[in-house]
């Protein structure tokens, strides 16, 4: 583990005065209180040695600067993932003045799990108290002062989605880095031969070490020796005296197995889980025995029978929400734009730089590109990233993850894969990223190919906008069945050739809840304003390179070396081979670049692609956009995190399959 004091908080603009860290698991309403300390102004900082991103922002409170680390979302601080591995080295190399840790108070005992871990580790921590107005609605509460007491630790009640207690949240944990508030954390305790063994291990690390090359309580590094950390173990193995440690350490774990019956890493989950249970058991009440609508509605999300029907049905609904709504308001849109801003562009450009090569080639940019962007990349985009925060905010999400668990499995993962999978849906860049949640290089390698072969928001605005639009429902709905045959057919192949196997799932459940409007409305905005700020440049400088190529000629021998593949294997227009190949930068591009030349060709109104391509046609080219090589971003960041020889070999894979199907798709067409 390296201890390179790397700070991340460094990464800000300005000096602060205070420093507070904020963890929890994953589903705890962490992300937004975040962004209610912070405002959602963000840095993305990584630890050397790791990709795992921390985010940082800062905050003023009175005369106070702030500065806020978000670790990542992790259910324990051990060194199973990376996830648990970044949160721990934050913690010890940021030192953060106070520690504000977010508990659900609707699953309080499986998110203790990692508060226990963090007082052996004499953290200074503050208890949020998060979703108690749902607590309420499953019919008990929470006794915050009584779990104060027991803890030994400030615990304040929050509701993330209203900001309620969000502030005195803040301003205790500053008390606290100020040493104005202070804290008497109880001692987690284990049983006597426990803590026997405990006792001995710490008395042979302070005679042994030299220097501990940790700097956390020595009971702390006994407790993670016995439980078998590989962090632990590596760093305190190339100290002086760590071998003879190290040798104590495994004796005496043997004994905690011997004795047990189980490995000692178990026994200390185990016993932790049992005091978390505890602690439960004297801080919550229960004032009503009726489940609200919400619970009774999760138990048919979760229940094969209804749930599966329920899922095809909610895909259905979205299906639909895309088609219907998506296609009205691009309807809307692009009307509006020739109405109005068409002309007069048009008459300025032509007025300044006169009709001929420069002035057309200036149209492909500023009018084409412009009016692409907004009947693809608004209304199909912004409506899915509404969509996927409402399943977000809801929770559904975390009940399709539990029904596709036993399917995960026959493709080499379990079903905590499915949320960075699910989370590809709207971009393949964070769901990769996400997938450092799981155990094993092998699960991450299977699970980043197949997040690479999900739709994400772009490809599914070039389906709805292009495909169902002009061709019809039926064709989009062959491409999605497609992409999801191939998806299965991959994991399943990878699962089976490739050696090793998935490892098993303890997942934390939690029933559904009422979406935040407000939360959704931050989540779609913070998600589309990357395209509004990012793509919208890239549509209009990737209009004009295209436009210029087009207006002096270039364009077709250029693209000549394309002919073999792009006419005879795949029977499309050469047009659509250097759109595809543009479409690396951003997926959407691959149905702008054609509508922007749909519109240079015939005029404003000119956005039915059918003017120079059939039904078929746009079937074969959405099936290829929908599988081969993914956007430059997603190369990128798969390079980053598996490596580039198995970057190089999912491209190629997806490349091979894409034009394989593509050319099939073609002929077996052709005979209808």
């Amino acid at each position: 583990m390296a201890m390179s004091c790397h700070s991340v908080i460094s990464e800000l603009k300005e000096p602060v005065d205070v420093v507070i860290a904020l963890a929890g698991n994953p589903n705890v309403g962490k992300s937004v209180i975040f962004n209610q300390l912070t405002g959602m102004g963000v840095v993305s900082a990584n630890y050397p040695g790791t990709t795992m991103e921390v985010n940082v922002a800062s905050t003023r409170l009175d005369d106070l600067s702030i500065g806020i680390l978000d670790l990542p979302g992790t259910y324990g601080l051990g060194a199973i993932s990376e996830d648990q591995r970044v949160a721990r080295r934050c913690l010890l190399d940021e030192k953060p003045g106070a520690l504000i840790y977010i508990l659900d108070a609707t699953n309080l005992e499986r998110n203790l799990y990692m508060l226990l871990q963090l007082i052996e580790l004499s953290t200074p921590v503050v208890v949020g108290l998060n979703l108690v107005d749902e607590a309420k609605r499953f019919g008990y509460t929470i006794d915050a002062d009584q779990m104060s007491r027991m803890l030994g630790l400030p615990v304040v009640p929050t509701v993330a989605v209203t900001g309620e207690g969000v502030e005195t949240l803040l301003r205790t944990a500053v008390g606290v880095a100020q040493g104005k508030v202070k804290l008497q954390p109880m001692r987690v305790r284990y049983g006597r031969d426990i803590e026997e063994k405990i006792e001995d291990l710490a008395r042979v690390i302070i005679k042994e070490l030299d220097e501990r090359p940790v700097d956390i309580p020595v009971r702390a590094l006994a407790i993670g020796l016995l439980e078998d950390d590989t962090e632990f173990q590596i760093v305190v193995g190339g100290a002086n005296g760590g071998k003879k440690v190290l040798e104590e350490a495994e004796r005496l774990a043997a004994e905690i197995t011997e004795h047990h019956g189980e490995p000692a890493a178990i026994r200390f989950s185990r016993e932790r889980h049992g005091l978390a249970g505890v602690i439960v058991e004297s801080v919550k009440s229960v004032v009503s025995s009726k489940l609200p609508l919400t619970q009774r509605l999760w138990a048919y999300t979760v229940n094969p029978r209804t749930g599966i029907p329920l899922m095809l049905l909610v895909m259905a609904l979205i299906f639909g929400f895309l088609f219907y709504v998506g296609g009205a308001l691009s309807d809307v849109l692009t009307r509006l734009w020739q109405a109005g801003p068409h002309l007069l562009i048009q008459g300025a450009v032509f007025t300044v730089f006169g009709e001929g090569a420069l002035g057309r080639t200036l149209l492909w940019g500023f009018d084409g590109g412009i009016v692409a962007a907004l009947s693809v990349g608004v209304p199909y985009v912004l409506t899915f990233y509404l969509i996927l925060a409402f399943l977000e905010d809801s929770g559904y999400l975390n009940s399709m993850a539990f029904l596709a668990d036993t399917l995960m499995h026959k493709l080499g993962l379990h079903g905590r894969a499915v949320i960075p999978m699910v989370a590809g849906a709207g971009c393949n860049v964070p769901a990769i990223i996400g997938t450092r949640v799981l155990t094993s290089e092998r699960e991450r390698f299977i699970a980043s190919t197949l997040i690479v072969l999900v739709p994400c928001s772009a490809r599914v605005a070039v389906i709805m906008g292009g495909v169902a639009k002009f061709a019809g429902v039926s064709y989009a709905l062959g491409i999605f069945a497609v992409s999801a045959a191939v998806a299965l057919s991959v994991g399943w192949g990878l699962n089976k050739f490739m050696p090793g196997q998935s490892s098993g799932l303890v997942m934390e459940m939690f029933g559904l809840r009422r979406p935040s409007i407000s939360v959704i409305a931050k989540k779609t905005w913070y998600r589309f304003k990357d395209f509004i700020f990012v793509a919208f440049p890239i549509v209009m400088v990737g209009s004009l390179v295209l436009g210029g190529l087009y207006e002096t000629g270039l364009i077709w021998p250029i693209s000549a070396p394309l002919k073999p593949i792009i006419i005879t294997w795949l029977g499309l227009p050469l047009i659509t081979g250097i759109a595809l190949i543009f479409a690396v930068l951003r997926k959407e591009l691959a149905l702008q670049f054609l509508i922007t030349f749909a519109v240079a060709q015939y005029g404003a109104g000119a956005t039915n692609l059918l003017l120079f391509m059939t039904k078929q046609q746009l079937f074969v080219y959405g099936l290829v956009m929908t599988i081969y090589i993914p956007c430059i971003a997603t190369v990128a960041v798969l390079g980053r995190e598996l490596g580039w020889k198995r970057a190089a070999a999912i491209i190629a894979l997806t490349v091979g399959i894409a034009l394989l199907l593509g050319g099939v798709a073609y002929r077996v067409l052709a005979l209808f």
